[in-house]
């Protein structure tokens, strides 16, 4: 790699507990031939300790990390440099986490199953824009946020999803909300109606995916 390559490009810093995820977009940086990555880092201590010394012009960073969440580092980068360009990358993009990183102060926000060009679209953004928040679905999530259409759970429903999130199964649930049985059973059963659900891992993902439930790492 050339002296002014290196001059010219932006910096990168790539945060992921997943060394296979951040060899790929490592390569898919280079070969946008615009950005050079100069460090690479495996949780949000390491990704601190890492863009305090290198001052890297672009932070991308996954939302699970094994001593915090991405958002954690996105708020102390975003506090200790406000010209530092934040993407944020998650696994479930829903209308929760997407307003997470937006609140926390992120420059742009994508799905980890996007591909790298939408990657290396939001890094360009987050390097001449870093305090103006980008997302794929953004206007879409505005305006669910403002007439939500979704599935619209009743109080009881919401506290047994957050516990069937948790792990509890039917007589758990049924324990912790002193019901019966076959009552929590028919507010399971309701949950699944309502989110087109078959078992309890696919209501969980769209649930997550509908913005009633955040992921319990994020």
């Amino acid at each position: 790699m050339s002296t002014a390559r290196q001059t010219d490009s932006l910096s990168v810093l790539l945060v992921d507990d997943h060394e296979l995820i951040r060899q790929g977009l490592a390569r898919a940086f280079e070969r946008a031939q615009d950005f050079t990555v100069v460090a690479e880092a495996g949780s949000v201590g390491e990704g601190l300790s890492l863009a305090r010394r290198h001052l890297p012009q672009v932070v991308v960073t996954d939302v699970r990390l094994p001593d915090g969440t991405g958002l954690d580092l996105v708020r102390a980068l975003r506090s200790e440099r406000p010209e530092v360009g934040l993407v944020v990358l998650t696994m479930y993009a829903g209308d929760e986490q997407l307003f997470g990183a937006l609140e926390a102060g992120a420059s742009a926000f994508v799905a980890k199953d996007s591909p790298s060009d939408d990657v290396i679209a939001a890094a360009r953004h987050a390097s001449v824009s870093p305090r103006s928040f980008t997302a794929a679905d953004l206007a879409d999530a505005m305006r669910r946020k403002l007439t939500p259409t979704g599935p619209q759970l009743s109080g009881r429903e919401s506290q047994v999803l957050h516990l069937l999130a948790e792990g509890h199964g039917v007589a758990s649930i049924a324990r912790e909300l002193f019901v019966s049985e076959s009552t929590a059973k028919t507010h399971i059963s309701k949950i699944y109606e309502k989110l087109g659900a078959a078992n309890r891992a696919q209501a969980i993902m769209l649930a997550i995916r509908a913005g009633l439930l955040s992921d319990a790492r994020d």
